[in-house]
């Protein structure tokens, strides 16, 4: 045998061990993901073909499940009040994000570090912790900004018995929770615009707006697109911060799918039809995945 062709066996070798290695360092979370995704993901499609109550009870229904939920009057109302909660949630937090950004891109800028942490802080808190937080603040009874008012001789705010205000609160705790993350995203991006462009385009006469606009904005895309989805799917998956602030009330105003999901199977004890409300939110965060991993290709190839 030849040196090379024994050079070639060697590095094959070596590249099989490579190999093995890299699989057995995957392997536990290729494990985690099969116990605590892949299977409960299974058991969940079949207790939608159920009748399964939590306990005893599980007779095989076929579609029975998903033909009732789509002929639930609620069902709908929930998944409407969900959908409004994500079309708020989100452009509120995607001004936030970006402005913040905007405001702090610039490392010269005085206590811009410090800033940027307080900003990201909420994100390290649990959603409990944030729900909580704003309990106090929002609080009908022992609230600060009830407080403040009362104190100035203003009316207060029935932030839990009101659903529109109930909402509000609902839109606040969720974009400050998660503006702290979406505006480190913008930080690096806004840091990949040359800076030739925006010079070129103030020898030209633009303004800071029309620079925004034609070249910020523009350059933003992809970013702001794979942003706007993350949103989206934290907006669909919002269940601990809410059901801590308003607990899905006054009514069901501020219940969303996951409040409808863990009421109908832990409370009412209809286990089956829960799952099945959960696969039709499965599917409607798969889409927001597919739509999330389409821009960020499309922001590779840029």
């Amino acid at each position: 045998m030849s040196r090379t062709s024994q050079a070639a066996v060697i590095r094959r070798k070596r590249g099989d061990y490579r190999q093995k290695w890299a699989f057995l360092f995957c392997l536990p979370n290729m494990l985690f993901f099969l116990v605590f995704f892949v299977a409960p993901a299974i058991v969940g499609i079949w207790y939608s073909l159920t009748n399964y109550n939590g306990l005893k009870r599980m007779d095989f229904i076929g579609l029975e499940n998903y033909i009732e939920l789509f002929k639930d009057p609620e069902f709908y109302k929930i998944l409407l009040n969900t959908a409004k909660f994500v079309l708020v949630y989100v452009p509120l937090g995607y001004v936030a994000a970006l402005g913040m950004a905007m405001i702090l891109v610039s490392d010269t800028m005085k206590g811009s570090t410090i800033l940027r942490i307080l900003i990201y802080w909420p994100t390290l808190l649990s959603t409990i912790m944030v729900g909580l937080t704003w309990k106090w603040i929002f609080g009908e009874n022992f609230g600060l900004i009830n407080y403040l008012l009362e104190s100035a001789g203003l009316p207060r705010i029935g932030w839990s018995s009101n659903a529109v205000a109930a909402f509000l609160t609902t839109v606040i705790a969720g974009v400050w929770a998660g503006c702290g993350t979406n505006m480190l995203i913008f930080i690096g991006a806004l840091k990949q615009i040359p800076e030739e462009l925006k010079d070129a385009a103030k020898i030209d006469g633009a303004n800071a707006w029309e620079i925004f606009k034609a070249i910020t904005i523009p350059h933003l895309r992809p970013v702001t697109f794979m942003v706007v989805m993350l949103s989206a799917i934290t907006g669909f998956k919002e269940f601990a911060m809410v059901q801590t602030l308003t607990n899905g009330g006054p009514g069901t105003a501020t219940t969303y799918m996951i409040q409808y999901i863990y009421t109908t199977g832990f409370t009412k004890l209809r286990v089956g039809y829960a799952s099945a409300a959960s696969m039709v939110l499965f599917v409607i965060l798969l889409v927001l995945s597919f739509l999330q991993s389409k821009a960020m290709d499309s922001g590779d190839e840029q």
